[in-house]
């Protein structure tokens, strides 16, 4: 069955599906904690997965070179900053 798709198709569906993994294994840790406060952690958390999840993908299929790193700075800084304002306030 998996002759029929491409090599980087179907790694990127892979990624995909850990993605949704790792957001639902998420959810389950904020009903486990059941505070506001540690929620947020979490859910912030999550901003780092989907870039990464971005970047492996566009590495497989080879488009590394069309998309831009410093946008993907931007994103991991914004989330950080996020991490960083829950933890502080």
């Amino acid at each position: 069955m998996f002759a029929l798709f491409e090599t980087a198709i179907l790694f990127m569906a892979l990624f995909r599906i850990l993605s949704g993994s790792i957001e639902i294994f998420a959810a389950l840790l904020m009903l486990k904690f059941n505070e506001v406060e540690k929620a947020l952690i979490i859910n912030s958390s999550l901003a780092f997965v989907g870039p990464l999840i971005l970047l492996t993908t566009i590495g497989i299929a080879g488009m590394s070179s069309k998309i831009s790193i410093s946008k993907f700075f931007w994103i991991f800084l914004g989330a950080t900053l996020i991490i960083y304002g829950i933890k502080k306030g």
